[in-house]
Parts: C-alpha cells; sequence; structure tokens
C-alpha cells in the first residue's frame, strides 16, 4: 500500500521521465522531500524506448541505470508508479495535491522472476514497442523497468488467466484484489514533467501511414532498430519481412504545418540522420534518401550532419513530399517536386520512415489546475502559473541534453518556493 508522508515544504514532480527523474533527483539531493508520481508502470519515459542517442550513437541504458541507481539509494525520493495527478488546489507554498493509483495487481514480494508471464496465454499489442509487437497480458513492460516488477494487465482480471498467473507465483506476489484508489498529501512546488508525444501521422492523409504497411514513424524505426525490438534489430518491411535496404526518411511530417503542428521539434533532423546510421550499418547496398525542407544541425550536430552527407549512400533532395503511392508490390512512392532543380519525381523505395514532430502530452482541458499554455500546447514560463513549474519537453519540443538542463532549473525554482516557506514558518 502506497503511503506519502508530505509536507509543503514537499516537492511533487509528475511524469518519471528523463526530465521528471532529473528534476526530483537533483531536489532530493538537496535534501528536499520528493515524491514523483508516473502514469506508466516504470520509469524512463520515452528515452527508454530509444535505441541510441545522438550525435555519439550511445545507448540510453547507461544513463537510465544511473539515474535509477541515484533513486534507489535517495531516501527524500517517493516514487509512485501507475499513478495520476487528477486535483491540485491551492497555491505556491501550499497545495493539496489529489493523485489516482491505479492496480497493479503486482506487490513488492515480486522478484521479477517471469512465471506468471509463461502461465498467461492472452496478448495485447505492446505499448513499448509503439503496438509493433505483442506481449502478455502479465508483462515486465522492458529490460530495465524501474521498479523491476511485473504488471498484470486490467483484462486479464476475472478470467482463466489471471488465475493461473497468481498460481504460477511462488512467492505471493500476485493480488487479483487490488483496486484503484485515490490518496491526497500537501506540497509547497510542483514539477510538471509529462513529457511528449509523437504527432498521430494518420492526420497527415496524404503519406497514407494507416493505409500502407511499410510508411512506418520515426519512433516506430527507433524500436525497430532496437535487437530487444519488435523485429530483433532486423531493418525489414512491415508488410512482408523482407529486408528494406532502400529507405526513405521524410522530414517535417506535420511538422512547420498550419494544418498539422506549427512549430519546429529541432530533434526529427538529427533523429533522421542517426537512424540513417541504422540502415547503412544494416546493409552494405543501403540506399537512403533523406526528403528535407532544411537541415537544421547547429553547433556540435552539424559535424555529424556533414559525416552523413558525405556517405555515398545517402542522397538528400530539398522537397517536401506532397503524397505517397505504392505499387503493387506495396512498394511506397514518394512524389513530388525537387526544389533544388525543379524537376518532379516518382521514387520507388522498400520503407518510408516519417519524422514526426513532438507535441505535449497534456493537453490544456487535462490539466488539473489553471496554466498558461502557449499556441504549440506547451506550457509557458508565467508568474500566474505559480508553484508550477515546467520541466523538459512539457515546456517545449527539447532533446534529451536540453531537457535535462531545462529540468534541472526547474529543480532550483521549485526549491526556492519551498525554502521560502520554511524561512516563513521558521
Amino acid at each position: 500500500m502506497t503511503e506519502v508522508v508530505a509536507t509543503n515544504e514537499t516537492i511533487l514532480v509528475v511524469g518519471g521521465g528523463i526530465s521528471g527523474m532529473t528534476a526530483a533527483l537533483e531536489a532530493a539531493e538537496t535534501g528536499k522531500q520528493v515524491v514523483l508520481v508516473e502514469k506508466r508502470p516504470y520509469l524512463g519515459g520515452r528515452v527508454s524506448q530509444l535505441y541510441k542517442y545522438f550525435p555519439k550513437l550511445c545507448h540510453p541504458t547507461c544513463g537510465l541505470e544511473i539515474n535509477q541507481r541515484r533513486a534507489k539509494i535517495n531516501p527524500n525520493l517517493t516514487i509512485i508508479t501507475m499513478a495520476e495527478v487528477t486535483g491540485l488546489e491551492g497555491e505556491a507554498g501550499n497545495y493539496t495535491a489529489t493523485v489516482k493509483l491505479s492496480p497493479r495487481y503486482v506487490n513488492d514480494n515480486c522478484t521479477a522472476c517471469g512465471e506468471c508471464g509463461k502461465a498467461v496465454e492472452a496478448e495485447f499489442d505492446n505499448e513499448y514497442d509503439y503496438g509493433m509487437s505483442k506481449r502478455k497480458g502479465a508483462y515486465l513492460p522492458h529490460v530495465m523497468a524501474h521498479p523491476m516488477q511485473y504488471v498484470i494487465d486490467p483484462r486479464i482480471i476475472g478470467t482463466d488467466d489471471a488465475q493461473k498467473a497468481k498460481d504460477a507465483c511462488k512467492y505471493d506476489a500476485i493480488d487479483l484484489d487490488m483496486e484503484a484508489r485515490e490518496i491526497k498529501f500537501p506540497c509547497g512546488a510542483v514539477i510538471w514533467a509529462t513529457g511528449w508525444q509523437p504527432y498521430d501521422a494518420a492526420k497527415i492523409q496524404p503519406y497514407g501511414y494507416d493505409r500502407f504497411d511499410n510508411v512506418i514513424t520515426n519512433v516506430e524505426f527507433e524500436r525497430m532498430a532496437d535487437p530487444k525490438g519488435p523485429t530483433g534489430g532486423k531493418i525489414v518491411r512491415p508488410s512482408d519481412g523482407k529486408e528494406a535496404k532502400n529507405v526513405a526518411f521524410i522530414q517535417c511530417a506535420g511538422s512547420r504545418d498550419r494544418n498539422h503542428l506549427f512549430h519546429c521539434s529541432r530533434i526529427c533532423c538529427m533523429a533522421s540522420l542517426k537512424q540513417t546510421h541504422y540502415v547503412t550499418g544494416a546493409y552494405d547496398d543501403a540506399q537512403v534518401t533523406i526528403y528535407y525542407i532544411d537541415i537544421r544541425a547547429i553547433d556540435r550536430f552539424e559535424d555529424f550532419y556533414q559525416e552523413v552527407k558525405a556517405k555515398d549512400n545517402v542522397a538528400f533532395t530539398k522537397s517536401k513530399v506532397a503524397n505517397i503511392i505504392t505499387d503493387k508490390d506495396d512498394n511506397p512512392i514518394c512524389r513530388g517536386v525537387d526544389t533544388e532543380g525543379y524537376h518532379r519525381y516518382e521514387n520507388t523505395h522498400d520503407l518510408v520512415v516519417l519524422a514526426t514532430g513532438m507535441q505535449a502530452s497534456v493537453s490544456k482541458s487535462d490539466f488539473p489546475v489553471d496554466i498558461v499554455i502557449n499556441r504549440e500546447g506547451f506550457i509557458e514560463p508565467d508568474e500566474a502559473n505559480g508553484g508550477v513549474f515546467a520541466a523538459g519537453s512539457a515546456s517545449d519540443a527539447l532533446d534529451v541534453n536540453r531537457a535535462v538542463q531545462h529540468a534541472t532549473g526547474a529543480a532550483l525554482k521549485a526549491i526556492q518556493v519551498v525554502n521560502r516557506v520554511a524561512g516563513a514558518e521558521g
């Protein structure tokens, strides 16, 4: 049973991705009491779903492992997963938070042995792989999940599968009688670190994401490239499983477009340049085409861009692809006009990857408190927000490095608020 001991000097962090973890740890390591609330069954957010970072092409697991270790040893940090903040009342220095807890149906006795997963037969789309694979009704979200505990899908509760899972557990870790409940506790400041979500590619009708199997998004491609992902790291076509050696990346898919997202998400160019390495590294005879409006690679990223540009098997076509059709073999065909030669093209590829942009995960109507939101849906730094501060991608479209820096700043602002509370009461 989750118990929260808190005061009006406690800092509440909403969201356990890389920004939320950073803000929570930075505050807790200064001695502040912090409660971290995460909607998913585990911490790590979308960073945990990445295969590699740009530009060094290193794996995120290292940074995640360090943060998880910091979280485990810090007595000032209380972590609540499968929870949502549904209410926030009061003012800076004196809030009351209402949090809804969803049942995990697994308690702290869990050793992640996996026997419950073996016993269960029901399968569901795997959210961690963006629905590109299946998982059991009793499952470990991913290999580095924190907490390292299984989850029982509520859709099997009341079925024979649920009982099979319980019977298979040797540690009395499965509690099928768990129920959703609500808790309330005080806090002095709130850090909103709910992150981002990929823009819905199905809304970009000319690209046929919802009609063509071999048109996928950049986040799906990232999971595909991961050896622990849905294809075991093989770059293949979803339609037939054949090797995808001729891959196209369409930049600004739904971004910088008054019909979709007004803003540039900053990361998409670099993400596609990174993912180009996945293709050229997988096949010696690979061919990659990047359709772009302009490449936004600044500072140290410029060298990374020039490195990719120098590859003989990578072509850059300055064009906003007009639409995609397919031939009888399900090969996607990109059609448009090259603006550097003004000639029309109809280029056939094995696979097309849409570089969709980042948008805020929480809409203004879903916030439990009045907050200032800009046109793009991100939280504005405004005095009207009181003691509620945005961290990372809740504030803007940011890469991991900038999100971590921003989260550290948010932690400092929250600390200042609770310090004023402590000073006033002292």
